[in-house]
């Protein structure tokens, strides 16, 4: 079955060529992305995706046009999944791209929007039966800018990160910050679960500002009994933790196994899967 893209107003052949060698997002990776989950025609946790995403144009410095908005990209990721039929499950990536130029003189500083849809995977409906095996990356730091939290084309320490998993065979692997503390994983947050209590690195220690992070920030205080805090973490932190899990848009929550020679329960991870994620499936 033949599929589309969008691009800047248009729908065209899925895969087709959008930008040119003068790009400066070939060239610099000068952009962000965002990646959305659907499910019954509905973006979960589309006012926290739209909040990061906008506030990465403007502290990219993007000049938006007033017709860019919400409500306009919404429309057109709506228009997409029912081109591509997959108005039931999908995983939505919305890329923006800066034009042509070099790092002084770029042609505009308008955004470019590219939106991809593709059919939602089974698995990514579901919390993992089978826990991730997951490692430390020691060859790249996070630096703990302005722009760290941001979801950038600028994508190297993680793209290397999942390279060392794939080679270790591993599911994942954890990136450190400058400070050699746990900053986040290659496509997800990190939390971890000590005495009953939830960690995660806060975003001073340059992880991505995740939606699901943010989600269950904001919503653990539900459930009886349960905290979450930020909290700055280390690799032994890891070692001495009940339970990981990994949080993203599109899995949700992800529990991890192992780590290394430790290994990890997850009754609190299937709580929080049931009680927090769950639901926004319905």
């Amino acid at each position: 079955m033949s599929t589309f893209d969008y691009f800047n107003g248009s729908f065209i052949p899925g895969g087709s060529p959008v930008t040119g060698a003068n790009s400066r997002a070939l060239r610099y990776g000068d952009g962000l992305f965002e990646t959305v989950k659907l499910i019954d025609n509905r973006l979960l946790l589309a006012d926290a995706h739209f909040d990061r995403l906008f506030h990465g144009l403007s502290l990219l410095q993007f000049e938006i046009p007033k017709h860019f908005t919400r409500g306009f990209i919404t429309e057109n990721i709506l228009q997409l999944v029912r081109k591509n039929k997959t108005e039931k499950a999908a995983r939505i990536r919305l890329s923006i791209l800066r034009s042509n130029g070099g790092p002084y003189d770029p042609e505009s500083m308008q955004p470019q929007l590219l939106i991809q849809c593709w059919p939602l995977p089974e698995h990514a409906m579901q919390l993992n039966q089978n826990g991730l095996q997951i490692g430390i990356y020691a060859d790249a730091r996070k630096a703990c800018d302005v722009f760290a939290n941001l979801k950038s084309n600028n994508y190297l320490p993680y793209l290397m990160a999942a390279q060392f998993a794939k080679r270790n065979q591993l599911n994942d692997a954890v990136l450190l910050n400058v400070f050699d503390r746990i900053c986040d994983a290659s496509i997800a947050n990190i939390a971890w679960v000590k005495n009953g209590t939830i960690f995660t690195p806060p975003l001073t220690e340059g992880c991505v500002a995740g939606v699901m992070r943010r989600h269950l920030l904001e919503q653990c205080g539900r459930i009886t009994g349960v905290t979450m805090k930020e909290q700055a973490g280390t690799a032994e932190d890891l070692a001495e933790a009940d339970e990981v899990f990994l949080t993203n848009a599109i899995s949700g929550i992800r529990r991890v196994a192992q780590c290394g020679d430790k290994k990890y329960g997850h009754s609190l991870t299937t709580q929080l899967y049931d009680q927090l994620i769950r639901p926004l499936h319905h």
